[in-house]
């Protein structure tokens, strides 16, 4: 399902461009060091919420590291903040809401500015900058996770290892 966004989405999508991390869709997580077991062990990090410029849209951004033998999915998001949280994609420098993502086994979800994102929609109120936005993930096979997302500056880019 697409839906159309307004002039509020494009001024998001403006700023995400911005504060892109330029990088190559290179993607490879790792060494498969996983544990072998055959379930999932997912843990997040590198949370950030970019302060919004918009009065009732944010993105959000994190990595869900997943240590175990199994694949899982990212399905949802819930905050307090937003009235509904969506995930996106992006494709071809546009994106789109899809209904879950895939965290594979042994690897990792990135969510990044100019990538694959979470959409804060329907702002109960405006997060500032030194701010910290609580969000629950939940997952297609994993239970919950809480994850606290500093709020930054808008113009953020995280220094990343690559």
């Amino acid at each position: 399902m697409r839906r159309r966004l307004g002039p509020a989405a494009l001024v998001i999508t403006g700023a995400l461009a911005l504060a892109g991390c330029g990088g190559s869709d290179s993607g490879d997580s790792g060494s498969g060091s996983g544990s072998g077991s055959g379930k999932a062990e997912l843990s997040a990090g590198s949370a950030y919420m970019p302060q919004p410029v918009s009065d009732d849209m944010a993105a959000g951004f994190l990595t869900v590291t997943n240590k175990g033998g199994a694949p899982d999915e990212l399905t949802s998001v819930t905050s307090d903040i937003a009235g509904q949280v969506t995930v996106h994609e992006t494709v071809d420098g546009a994106m789109q809401e899809v209904k879950s993502l895939k965290i594979p086994a042994g690897g990792r979800l990135e969510l990044k500015s100019g990538g694959d994102h979470l959409m804060f929609e329907q702002l109960k109120s405006k997060p500032k900058e030194g701010q910290t936005v609580s969000v629950e993930l939940h997952f297609a096979h994993s239970g919950p996770m809480k994850v606290e997302m500093p709020v930054k500056p808008a113009t953020y880019t995280p220094k990343t290892g690559h």
